[in-house]
């Protein structure tokens, strides 16, 4: 999941935003203010609730029941919703209310211990295992309104057990219960997604070998300023399949640029969001595109999210399918590359929109 720390990394002083609130609940320092051309346009509430019921739902207890009138609708929905957002929410997934709320607990139990306890736990510079802030590679480059606590879960070998933490009490047991539900969501939406595509059902799975599962637990403290913060910079994901389950009582936090305006993303009760990432739009030759997103702050109330990456092995090559690659018609729009080599270069690397897929794009 994360290369070894670049001991010639300076970052700088990295203030913990959940301690500044503490100490300077008024004052943003500099190093969080953005540019006004990075804060950029944001939809109207009027259009926002309008496009609030756009964003694509799926309802998965309607694809259980496979060839049916209803499985076919949706699939087409799906299909839709890949093509046209990259992002969509799914109720009924199946997962247990219990589950998800025991994981939102422990994530909150750990952010809500001091200071000197999530520090055993540090992300060193270079690497995007642990608490702190991911993607800083200099001393003047700006900071998220945001503490992170990321973690490599599957296969094993990425696993780094001196930064599972042994508090609170049964934060690993919650996580890796967790984890196995959303492993097996990840596959039965590949599964679904590769129909829509006309795909035999297990193209992806066979495909992605032993795939790589990462968590990342984002906690989003209230913000005195929020229209001068970001609470995380803009970008797309590197994954496959990107699961986000926001706790309850947050406030409304992800958006996503669609049509050069950030349109805000209002999370269902008890519904996951997924976005497209970089792989499958690489492997779908460009039908289904990553969608760059980015999460905004709340002057009054807090935001945790929990957010899995789901993607190849990092053995993998990743190239456009040839099924969805046609010479005259839609030629390939990607070069071949390493799915290892990539996942280093995505996380050495700031976060900045889609230019992480840039070397992969093939110049016409």
């Amino acid at each position: 999941m994360a290369p070894l720390p670049i001991s010639s990394i300076r970052v700088g002083k990295i203030d913990d935003v959940q301690e500044l609130i503490k100490s300077k609940p008024n004052k943003v320092p500099e190093r969080f203010i953005r540019e006004e051309y990075e804060r950029g346009v944001v939809l109207s509430s009027l259009k926002t609730h309008h496009l609030h019921h756009q964003i694509p739902v799926i309802d998965l207890s309607k694809l259980s029941k496979p060839y049916t009138d209803d499985f076919f609708f949706e699939i087409l929905k799906l299909s839709q919703a890949c093509e046209d957002w990259g992002f969509f929410q799914v109720i009924n997934h199946g997962i247990e209310v219990e589950v998800v709320e025991d994981i939102e607990k422990v994530a909150t139990e750990f952010f809500d211990m001091p200071l000197e306890e999530k520090k055993k736990y540090p992300m060193e510079p270079g690497t995007v295992q642990g608490y702190g802030q991911a993607f800083i590679f200099s001393e003047d480059q700006k900071l998220d309104w945001c503490n992170m606590f990321a973690l490599g879960v599957h296969p094993p070998q990425i696993r780094n057990p001196k930064l599972w933490p042994s508090k609170p009490a049964r934060f690993s047991e919650n996580l890796d219960d967790y984890s196995k539900e959303i492993r097996k969501l990840c596959k039965r939406l590949l599964k679904y997604i590769a129909i829509s595509l006309g795909l035999k059902e297990e193209r992806f799975e066979e495909m992605f070998g032993e795939a790589v599962q990462a968590v990342r637990m984002n906690y989003y403290p209230p913000c005195s300023s929020p229209d001068l913060v970001l609470g995380l910079s803009p970008h797309s994901d590197g994954s496959a399949l990107t699961v986000l389950q926001q706790s309850k009582n947050s406030c409304v936090g992800l958006q996503i640029l669609k049509e050069n305006t950030w349109v805000p993303v209002l999370p269902l009760p008890n519904a996951l969001v997924i976005n497209i990432g970089d792989t499958i739009e690489v492997l779908t030759n460009g039908k289904y595109k990553s969608v760059e997103h980015r999460a905004v702050t709340n002057r009054e109330k807090e935001r945790l999210t929990i957010v899995t990456f789901y993607a190849p092995n990092y053995e993998v090559e990743i190239e456009p399918m040839s099924e969805l690659v046609d010479d005259e018609t839609n030629p390939c729009k990607y070069r071949s590359y390493n799915h290892g080599e990539y996942s280093y270069h995505y996380v050495s690397n700031k976060l900045q929109g889609k230019k992480s897929l840039d070397f992969a794009k093939i110049l016409n």
